[in-house]
């Protein structure tokens, strides 16, 4: 693709007149830069032009006030980079570097400042990026939290992504090519496995020692001159992106038995990694969490997991993790825990001699849970689908389902998550159902949407599958769209019910406390703030009937369809991360305290910079909501 299309397809470009594409074609210079190569580091000078990727993928690196690197981006194809120091002079204010071979095109710095000055949104845009007031305090404070960090548990796996400690260029061969070959190559290079790619560089198999011993040599008619790659490769291989963590990568091998993984972009190969490398850089205690979760053998040892998920928080955020990060690979350890504890009730139960029907099902959870957004203490929100079996069958799925929820419900509450206090549970028979069953329950929340039925959607709306059939969640979330598609006024009685409240900021910026009670002098960081923004997004990916689920996928997405701006998707973004983070840090305060964790502070005892940075995000979540009432406000119904 040349530059003038992909400048046309990128914002704040997009909207330019078309002439101007060619004048930024003429001055700009074509380069290439070989993988694993700086095209700049952090702190130093401008180079003096914007990078646009032509083809390949640049990581975006910062050093933690620890001196140690993170990858905190990507760039692909389409993308640029380097426009921090264009209209600052300021250093840069991270790296890039190549993860393969990567082509960019060089627009001079100046260019882009004259363009600038005839369509002054350009340097707004970039303007906007640099000086985020909620931006840069929530980097302060996150910044001077990991230098106060007192612990410091080893957790490469949870900071690093297979790009970063990958074998680049994988070493490869053709499917013509000889066994014995195959094998001078892998003793030369000291490596224990080889990617087999075909003309076109797609990779068709992969060989290792263990291959070439029962393949090549063990057999005692075999040849290893005219044994080729291609009959003695293992096909079908998998294989994951290089932006995928350490953690997962673990996981994934672990469950698929897998010594040996091909990194892939977009298909194609730009390194491997091996078992080895993520032993070498594992934790001696955070790792094991997913690995003691999945082969827990009962409730006790499920719940001594759940108990560290604090000491990896800790960690997490001593590492100047971004707080969704940290909120998504906190999730990922509770959906380990939940997932087991729901297979050891169900081996209980079949151990028994329980009948299981043959009937499709799914285990779902939703809230916080099904956004990934979870944090130290969250509680159950949980439901059963089942397909349309008919009402002849009712008794014998309830027979088995019923005692299985009431089991699950009460060994999720002994491992260490509590009961839902609006019973929003399995064991409760309003969150279980068949798909007719649940097309009528949700008919019912979006026609007649009393505030119960209200906050009851508010909560499905998130829901993810967990065990069983996923398929069937697919199948609910279409009805789900459906309904709402017949009765857009629901989003505004959504609207009207959860946006009846305020943050929690008066006149002058002081801060509105609860005047009684046992919260008496403090404010919620979760009601008073992450919960607006949560359920304003929530209600236009509604709207747009948007399948990402994460509160800042959906954003992104609403981006993309032009319903928020970048500027204004950006400010949201950062109140949500900054508004987390406090909570995230104050329940491991409180933690420390021997309490309770919960999403209550002082104000008052926050710093001043702290106190500047909830006021901002507050403000930020006040607009929000504001545009969110404007807009549904108009909703035709």
């Amino acid at each position: 693709m040349g530059l003038s299309q992909q400048l046309k397809e990128a914002e704040p470009f997009n909207h330019l007149p078309a002439a101007l594409f060619e004048d930024l074609q003429r001055v700009a210079q074509l380069r290439s830069f070989p993988p694993n190569t700086y095209v700049f580091h952090q702190s130093e000078p401008p180079t003096g032009y914007l990078y646009v990727i032509r083809e390949g993928l640049v990581e975006i690196t910062l050093m933690n006030p620890g001196g140690v690197e993170m990858v905190v981006d990507y760039r692909q194809e389409g993308q640029f980079f380097g426009a921090t120091p264009i209209f600052s002079d300021d250093p840069y204010s991270a790296g890039a570097r190549t993860v393969r071979k990567t082509d960019c095109y060089l627009i001079p710095a100046e260019s882009i400042r004259t363009l600038a000055r005839e369509f002054p949104q350009i340097s707004a845009y970039f303007t906007r990026i640099v000086l985020s007031r909620v931006r840069n305090l929530y980097g302060e404070i996150v910044a001077d939290h990991s230098q106060k960090a007192l612990t410091q548990m080893e957790a490469y796996p949870f900071k690093k992504r297979l790009s970063e400690i990958m074998s680049s260029p994988a070493v490869t061969c053709r499917p013509e090519d000889s066994a014995r070959d195959v094998a001078r190559r892998l003793t030369e290079a000291g490596i224990s496995a080889i990617l087999v790619l075909d003309a076109e560089g797609r990779l068709q198999g992969i060989i290792t020692e263990r291959d070439l011993v029962a393949k090549a040599l063990a057999p005692r008619d075999s040849d290893p001159d005219s044994l080729t790659a291609g009959a003695v490769m293992t096909p079908q291989v998998h294989g994951l992106s290089p932006d995928t963590y350490m953690f997962e990568a673990m996981a994934f091998m672990t469950a698929h038995r897998l010594r040996h993984l091909p990194v892939l972009d977009r298909g194609e190969v730009v390194g491997i990694v091996t078992l080895r490398d993520l032993m070498r850089f594992r934790s001696q205690k955070a790792m094991l969490l997913v690995g003691n979760a999945r082969q827990a053998q009962d409730f006790a040892a499920l719940a001594a997991v759940r108990r560290e998920i604090a000491t990896v928080a800790r960690t997490l955020l001593s590492e100047t993790r971004a707080t969704p990060d940290v909120m998504e690979i906190l999730s990922y350890i509770h959906h380990t825990i939940i997932r087991r504890a729901f297979d050891l009730c169900l081996e209980q139960m079949l151990a028994e001699g329980m009948a299981q029907p043959d009937v499709r099902y799914c285990f779902l959870i939703m809230g916080s849970g099904g956004r990934r957004e979870m944090l130290l203490h969250p509680d159950q929100d949980n439901g059963f689908i089942f397909e349309d079996f008919p009402d002849e069958r009712l008794a014998e799925v309830e027979a088995f389902f019923v005692p299985l929820a009431a089991r699950l419900v009460k060994a999720l509450d002994e491992v260490g998550y509590p009961l839902c206090t609006g019973k929003v549970m399995v064991d409760n028979p309003l969150w279980r159902g068949r798909l007719r069953d649940w097309r009528a329950r949700i008919h019912d929340w979006v026609n007649e949407p009393e505030p119960q039925k209200v906050r009851y959607s508010s909560i499905f709306f998130d829901f993810v599958p967990m065990a069983g059939d996923g398929t069937l969640a697919q199948d609910l979330r279409e009805i789900v769209h459906q309904q709402i598609r017949s009765f857009q006024g629901f989003l505004y009685h959504m609207m009207s019910l959860d946006l009846r409240y305020r943050v929690p900021v008066g006149l002058l910026g002081r801060f509105l406390t609860e005047k009684s009670g046992p919260h008496k002098g403090e404010l919620s960081l979760k009601h008073g703030g992450t919960v607006y923004i949560v359920d304003c997004v929530r209600m236009f990916a509604l709207e747009r009937e948007l399948t990402e689920i994460t509160t800042l996928e959906r954003l992104d997405a609403l981006v993309k369809r032009n319903v928020f701006s970048a500027e204004t998707a950006e400010h949201i973004r950062a109140a949500f991360e900054a508004l987390s983070f406090l909570r995230l840090r104050n329940e491991l305060i409180m933690l420390d305290q021997g309490q309770p964790p919960s999403h209550h502070l002082n104000p008052h005892n926050l710093s001043k910079t702290e106190q500047d940075l909830l006021r901002e995000s507050f403000n930020a979540v006040s607009k929000l909501q504001d545009a969110t009432k404007r807009h549904f406000a108009r909703t035709p119904f």
